[in-house]
């Protein structure tokens, strides 16, 4: 059985996310279910108000959400 292979906007989408994931753990266990939640909120967000072949806007999502996540990780 083979698992359905994902293009490569879906790794980086899925990349992102775990990266959210992974960065909740670094931060103090009060902001921990927000951000999750956050960041679980805008991933289906933008799953909901995109077609899969509307590549440029896809591309800018994940710009904008590495942009925050690295806003996301600094100390302050």
């Amino acid at each position: 059985m083979n698992p359905r292979k994902l293009s490569g906007l879906q790794r980086d989408a899925l990349r992102l996310y775990r990266d959210c994931l992974r960065a909740v753990e670094k931060k103090p266990e009060a902001s921990r279910a927000r951000f999750q939640a956050f960041a679980r909120h805008e991933f289906e967000k933008n799953i909901a108000s995109l077609r899969r072949t509307d590549v440029k806007a896809i591309e800018h999502l994940l710009r904008v959400g590495r942009r925050r996540l690295e806003q996301y990780q600094s100390p302050n």
